[in-house]
């Protein structure tokens, strides 16, 4: 009935889990590693000071926010990033800093007008 309010709420939700996911330093690190191809949990935890069960943990969590996806090949499970939630909440990101250079253009020319108008009064003082 209401598709409009719903698309908006999934993409809200889409966008908290993407957030969250990204707010962890680690998991930021595992999404740079898998940047430049698929590696498995054992290959990804390598550089980690932590055990193979916690980097599955941190795994878990960016693939529940789409950020990367996991394959099955026998006993392997290799994982790979998935830039679509990115590509999402850059996009996101993109309007808020489009509005915020549109406030800050006006505040420029405001202050600008200002300039020009201390300037006038200083010169019709002299």
């Amino acid at each position: 009935m209401n598709a409009g309010a719903g698309d908006g709420r999934e993409e809200a939700d889409q966008l908290s889990l993407t957030f969250a996911a990204l707010a962890n330093p680690t998991r930021r690190a595992i999404l740079a590693r898998l940047a430049s191809g698929e590696l498995t949990v054992n290959e990804i935890a390598r550089p980690f000071a932590m055990s193979v069960q916690a980097v599955s943990k941190h795994l878990k969590v960016l693939e529940r926010a789409g950020l990367i996806k996991r394959g099955r090949e026998a006993q392997w499970r290799p994982s790979r990033l998935d830039p679509a939630p990115l590509n999402a909440a850059s996009s996101w990101i993109q309007q808020y800093r489009e509005l915020a250079a549109d406030r800050l253009d006006r505040l420029d020319t405001e202050i600008k007008k200002l300039q020009s108008r201390t300037m006038e009064n200083q010169d019709g003082q002299v």
